[in-house]
Order: structure tokens, then C-alpha cells, then sequence
């Protein structure tokens, strides 16, 4: 698939057949339903990557997304990231009433606190990616604030105009990690545990007598068809820790099964289990449950 790249938003601007923006270093455009002058709308062959931050809001009604090579998940009444470098394609995208998108280059927010926040978000960054699913209420709160930033967009731009944008900008931003944070919390009530899921990615990954080193979370990643970073904030949400201590944790607990169900040595076990030294495995297996392997298995075994 051919990509085209855009430098600057005024690049964009004229790949999309739209007169020059009024600020060179952030814009919004809109988007109308069936719209096809929005790159981000129109059913295109070419994959887009740019050196701009993408904001968009819009209820996606048909066609679909794709965020790298995966598909990106975007059901009606969605919000869609993309960061700098990110490649994005679309193929016959239609959207209900006007949906809006901001376009923000780096520089407009370097020196700003957003500059080095933003990069923490993981909403911009995922490789296997969903959009961000907003109830009716989520909504109207973020058409709010763009419709904010749109007015002051078309204002006479002035010294007051940058930090004005920037602070909606910034609640905007806000507003979004707190309703990514409760999509994920949803996600694990309405389906299985993303826990258990991993769970049992690590399993097969440890059964399998292929697999001779221990699983990384990329691998789980991979297997469980999402991206790490993805894995990573999903289970801190639902868990509190992180994706290698939910890997350590699980990893004991299968420990605990071999040292009571079987009379391998413990060495055996933490091969078996991908520890290259069975050392490590001693000292974690002693800092996680509070006992050595041996201790813990000769306590269970007078029970």
C-alpha cells in the first residue's frame, strides 16, 4: 500500500484539497457526513502518517479504520487518537452528522506541560488499538470542550489565544484518560477477565514444550492479540500491578501446583517454568510467598 506522509498541517491541508489553515502549527478540520475532501473520512488505498498529533471526533457509521497493520475498532460515537509517525488508513468511512478533528504539531505545544504529558498517554500509542467509546453524556462533555477550542480557533488569533487553546486542550486530554481508564474497567465486567486471559496465555505458552525461555509480555501480547502496552494498562486497571508482576504471580502459583503435585526438584520447576536461574526463581518464589520452595512444599505436604 502506497504511504504519504505529511511534514506540516499544511501538507495536509492541501492532500485533502482544503484552502491553507489559519495557524500552521494546529487547526481543526470538520468532517460532514459522506464527507470525501476529510483524509480522514474518504475511502482511500494510501496510508497516512504524519509529524502531527491527531484528535478526532466523530460517530463512525460504516467502512474500516486501521491504525499500523490492525484494525481499529470504531464503532459509532468514537474518539480517535493518533501520535506523530503513527500510520493510519481508512476504506470507505462515513460518519453521522459532522465530526471534528484537531490537528496538533509538537512544536505548537512544546515548553508547555502538555509537551511531555502527552507522550504518557497510551491512547495515542497503541499498535492493536479501540477507540474511545463514549456514553451520550461522555460525549457531550468533549463536544463541549471542542466546540471550546473550535470558537477560539476562529477567533482573531492574539497573545492570549495559544494558552487558551492549550488549557482546553489539556482538560480535553484529562477527560479522555479518565474515560479510557473506565472503558477498560467495563471491558473486564462485561467480558472475561483480562487477568484470567493472560492467565491462560502464560499457561499455554509455559506448557508448550516448544517454548524453552520464559514468556515475555510481548509474546502474551502478541497471543492474546492485543498490543503491550495495551496488556499493560488493562491489567494495571483491573489488578493494580503491573504486566510483569501479574506474569510473577501467576508464575508462582503454577510453582505451588509443581512443588505440591509432583517431586520434581526445584531446579526442574524453575526450568520448567522458563527461569534461566534456579536461584532467581528461589529468591522471587521466598519474596512473593514468604517461604523458599522447599519450606513451602515441605509445610504443605504435612497437611
Amino acid at each position: 500500500m502506497e504511504r504519504v506522509h505529511f511534514n506540516s498541517i499544511s501538507e495536509y491541508y492541501q492532500y485533502a484539497g482544503k484552502p491553507a489553515p489559519e495557524h500552521p502549527l494546529f487547526s481543526i478540520t470538520e468532517a460532514k457526513t459522506h464527507a470525501t475532501n476529510d483524509t480522514s473520512c474518504q475511502q482511500q488505498s494510501s496510508a497516512i502518517s504524519s509529524d502531527l498529533y491527531l484528535i478526532s471526533l466523530k460517530k463512525v457509521t460504516s467502512g474500516e479504520i486501521f491504525y499500523g497493520k490492525t484494525k481499529y475498532d470504531c464503532s459509532s460515537g468514537t474518539m480517535l487518537f493518533m501520535a506523530p509517525n503513527q500510520v493510519f488508513s481508512a476504506q470507505g468511512v462515513t460518519i453521522e452528522s459532522t465530526g471534528k478533528t484537531l490537528l496538533i504539531h509538537p512544536d505548537f505545544i512544546r515548553g508547555h506541560k502538555i509537551f511531555e504529558r502527552i507522550k504518557s498517554y497510551s491512547f495515542f500509542g497503541y499498535a492493536v488499538n479501540e477507540a474511545l467509546h463514549l456514553s451520550p453524556s461522555e460525549e457531550l462533555v468533549l463536544e463541549q470542550i471542542v466546540n471550546t477550542i473550535h470558537n477560539e480557533y476562529q477567533q482573531r488569533y492574539d497573545d492570549f489565544s495559544r494558552e487558551i487553546i492549550l488549557a482546553q486542550l489539556s482538560a480535553l486530554l484529562h477527560y479522555a484518560e479518565r474515560f479510557y481508564r473506565r472503558q477498560f474497567l467495563l471491558r473486564s465486567e462485561s467480558h472475561s477477565s483480562t487477568f484470567q486471559r493472560f492467565a491462560s496465555a502464560l499457561d499455554i505458552l509455559c506448557s508448550d514444550p516448544n517454548h524453552t525461555h520464559m514468556p515475555t509480555i510481548t509474546e502474551l501480547a502478541q497471543s492474546m492479540q492485543m498490543s503491550q502496552r495495551y496488556l499493560s494498562d488493562a491489567l494495571k486497571v483491573e489488578t493494580g500491578k503491573t504486566a510483569k508482576e501479574c506474569m510473577q504471580l501467576r508464575l508462582i502459583e503454577r510453582s505451588k501446583d509443581l512443588l505440591i503435585g509432583t517431586d520434581q526438584s526445584i531446579a526442574t520447576i524453575a526450568y520448567s517454568l522458563g527461569f534461566e536461574y534456579p536461584q532467581y526463581f528461589a529468591r522471587l518464589f521466598k519474596k512473593k510467598v514468604g517461604q523458599t520452595p522447599s519450606q513451602y512444599r515441605a509445610a504443605q505436604l504435612q497437611h
